[in-house]
């Protein structure tokens, strides 16, 4: 039997397939490489970026309701540069493209950010 073609094109980025990680839920990759393939992804969404390292929200983070569960994580992450130092090598090393999830306080910041990577 042959396997069907699942190749997209995403924004000008060609992916292997339609299966992306959702940001934040699955942190820089790294986390999960004894999980998942990594290479077997279309495309790996790291947690949000911002210019400076951001610890979030204070707990409690996450409340229960009768159909789920809210979260306000607060968009914690390890800011721009210690990405770019400690998680982007990992990342180069695998055959999947990688999407940044950036944000800012201001348009100034987000144009920043978007410039670097």
């Amino acid at each position: 039997m042959k396997h069907p073609d699942l190749h997209v094109n995403i924004g000008g980025i060609k992916l292997k397939n339609p299966v992306m990680t959702a940001s934040g839920t699955f942190g820089y990759g790294r986390e999960f490489e004894d999980l998942v393939d990594l290479n077997r992804v279309g495309a790996i969404i790291v947690k949000g970026l911002s210019s400076a390292p951001s610890k979030g929200n204070p707990p409690p983070r996450i409340a229960e309701t009768p159909c789920g569960m809210l979260n306000a994580i607060g968009l914690e992450n390890v800011g721009i540069e210690a990405f770019e130092k400690e998680k982007l090598p990992f990342l180069e090393k695998l055959s999947t493209p990688v999407l940044a999830n950036i944000y800012g306080k201001n348009i100034g910041e987000y144009a920043k950010l978007a410039e670097r990577i």
